[in-house]
């Protein structure tokens, strides 16, 4: 029997508090005007006190399984995309099992930065296909707050904390039809490290350093390597970009979104956009917006979905799937 990973249900999480454009421009020199032309963004979420990245992802999973009609009981694997994870180890999706009540199966971080959900996705997907697993909760969670220098305005304006989860189920490909997972495309530049990093780490400086973004250089990759990316996912699938019915991006910027609808003469109305109420959520992103697009009814059963995204590394990927 062939098996392919098809979507049961997504869910997301956003934390209470709301820090907006006016807010920030009272702890740095920057406007609501400055950060809205330049990113679209107008407020994002700040997690509280205590509340840890584990936490978000848990509440967002459940959601996701309640959406799925499942239960911890029917999971065996989770892999979690952070880059702020709970602690150095062990890997906040081994917190987020115990947590869920998962007690089977396997449980793993993956670190692509904004990049992560596609590259967590494309491996969970070998996993169930390959017969090996046969539920899996695929989560995005970030509490990038944390690593912010909040006196650097090219960067503590853009990020904001969420998470968001898929469960993805192996089913037998025949009675699936076209439903599930088609394909992916990674990628990763290491020679590109310096345009977007954190300046600490456990084994460089002891300690969680902060975000640093050269972001006139990101912007001019984003476009043109989210742009291939996506042209390569939907080729090697046997489609067009212009078959696609949604394309969820990573909610990075408002400018680069638009660059690559332009770049590839796509359709503003199919893009699902959350960065003006949320800003870069890096890893959570994706599942949050395509999470959105369900809620308000835009992405049903049987649609085709382009998603995408571009984080430090510079890592870059695009995966396609039909709701």
């Amino acid at each position: 029997m062939s098996l392919k990973s098809v979507l049961r249900g997504c869910g997301a999480y956003l934390p209470d508090k709301i820090l907006t454009n006016d807010d920030l421009a009272r702890m740095v020199d920057t406007s609501d005007e400055w950060i809205r032309e330049r990113t679209g963004i107008r407020e994002r979420r700040v997690a509280a006190e205590g509340e840890n990245t584990s936490d978000l992802a848990v509440k967002a999973a459940s959601e996701a399984l309640r959406a799925a009609d499942l239960t911890p009981a029917d999971v065996d694997l989770i892999v979690v995309a952070t880059t702020t994870p709970d602690l150095t180890f062990p890997a906040t999706a081994a917190i987020v099992q115990a947590k869920l009540g998962v007690e089977q199966g396997a449980a793993f971080d993956i670190q692509a930065v904004c990049t992560g959900f596609i590259y967590a996705l494309s491996a969970a997907d070998k996993f169930l296909a390959s017969g090996q697993n046969r539920c899996a909760l695929v989560i995005g969670a970030e509490t990038f707050s944390r690593i912010l220098d909040w006196e650097d305005r090219s960067t503590c304006v853009l990020f904001g904390d969420g998470a968001g989860a898929f469960v993805l189920e192996a089913q037998d490909a025949d009675a699936a039809g076209e439903r599930g997972f088609i394909n992916s495309y990674l990628r990763c530049d290491g020679r590109l490290v310096d345009l977007l990093y954190v300046d600490g780490g456990v084994s460089a400086t002891g300690s969680a350093g902060y975000v640093r973004m050269q972001g006139n250089k990101v912007f001019r990759e984003a476009v043109i390597r989210i742009s291939q990316a996506m042209e390569r996912v939907a080729a090697d699938a046997g489609v067009s970009v212009h078959d696609i019915d949604w394309f969820v991006p990573h909610q990075a910027n408002e400018r680069i979104i638009h660059g690559v609808v332009k770049k590839l003469d796509l359709r503003v109305d199919q893009v699902i956009s959350t960065i003006a109420g949320q800003g870069n959520t890096s890893a959570a992103s994706i599942p949050l917006a395509y999470s959105a697009g369900v809620a308000d009814g835009r992405i049903k059963q049987g649609d085709l979905v382009l998603l995408e995204a571009m984080g430090g590394g510079l890592t870059w990927g695009a995966a396609l799937l039909r709701a």
